[in-house]
């Protein structure tokens, strides 16, 4: 069964992804263990009373475990696990395509897409500059293909990093036409290069998406354009311009100074960049809540990256359904 499934009050007795696992003190000055456990269509929040040092060896972030007990939603603090026993996941149990979210699209498919949409760009100089990034035997391009494009709200799985930044891109490249004065091959190149720090930024174990120490300490913004500046210096002619013109998206593409950007962007082509790429995150928000909703429901919880709830019209709007694990679904009606 997965994590969208689970009603109140449903016995779980299966293996779960651990996302997280933190030790944290107790109001009497104890130690207690909070886990956040999921698979790929969300997650849930365990806590662990006893026994912390056998479950903190049991459930380290990244792990399959096997788990027992009662999935419930509380008043206050929402869906929760309360736990009886913890125990290693057997081989054979579980499948890691259940645990680990990811595209809808196919990894070949996006490549040939952004393939296909390297090949518009006129510019010589970027056209050198995207090469030495995307080229097929670039390190730069084996770890960008691989990468995730975040670590909670949106993309936050294996080849996220390809989705996101190839339907920035994608947009960016349509819409160009439809306002005067935007340079498109500039602006399809920031597109596909403003998210490029997050390869520094983040860990490459898909299990366990977490920051990378130079990812907390400098940021994936820096990462971004340091990495993308020494890549130009190496190309012999590149013009000043163009590069201060594709730096500026870079550093400015989350759109404000309190959202991380050391600029705002002031050109057509950062403007442009940072408007589609804040829409594909908010976009790719409603995608990962539609995962984690139960069937029958067309109203997410309150989510922190839309600020609101999401609503989903196209879903179906029957009952839902009080299930318990092994057992076939009974109507809630019935159940109760």
């Amino acid at each position: 069964m997965l994590l969208n499934e689970f009603s109140d009050g449903v016995e779980i007795d299966q293996v779960l992804l651990v996302r997280e696992a933190e030790r944290r003190q107790r109001r009497d000055g104890g130690d207690y263990l909070r886990l956040q456990l999921g698979d790929r269509t969300g997650a849930v929040v365990c806590m662990v009373w006893e026994e912390l040092v056998e479950a903190e060896r049991l459930a380290r972030a990244g792990e399959p475990v096997h788990v027992r007990g009662r999935y419930t939603v509380h008043p206050r603090f929402g869906p929760q696990i309360n736990l009886r026993g913890l125990e290693p996941a057997a081989p054979g149990s579980f499948s890691l395509e259940d645990l680990l979210d990811g595209p809808v699209r196919s990894v070949e498919q996006m490549e040939g897409e952004i393939r296909d949409l390297l090949n518009t760009i006129q510019e010589p100089h970027l056209r050198v500059l995207l090469e030495r990034v995307f080229g097929e035997d670039s390190e730069l391009w084996a770890g960008y293909r691989v990468a995730p494009a975040a670590k909670y709200y949106h993309q936050a799985y294996r080849h996220g990093l390809l989705e996101h930044c190839l339907g920035v891109a994608q947009a960016v490249s349509a819409i160009s036409a439809t306002f005067p004065g935007i340079d498109r091959d500039v602006a399809v190149t920031g597109a596909l290069l403003h998210d490029i720090g997050k390869l520094e930024a983040y860990t490459e174990d898909p299990q366990n998406i977490d920051l990378t120490d130079a990812g907390r300490l400098h940021g994936e913004i820096a990462l971004g354009y340091y990495r993308i500046r020494r890549a130009i210096e190496d190309i012999e002619g590149f013009p000043a311009e163009l590069a201060q013109a594709v730096g500026h998206i870079i550093l400015s593409h989350h759109g404000a100074l309190e959202h991380g950007s050391p600029v705002v962007p002031c050109t057509r082509e950062a403007t442009l960049v940072h408007m589609i790429d804040n829409l594909g995150g908010r976009l790719g928000s409603f995608d990962r809540l539609e995962k984690e909703l139960a069937p029958g429901r067309r109203w997410s919880s309150f989510d922190r990256a839309l600020d609101a709830s999401a609503f989903f019209a196209g879903r179906s709007a029957a009952l839902p359904t009080q299930t318990v694990v092994g057992q076939p679904p009974v109507p809630a009606r019935e159940a109760a």
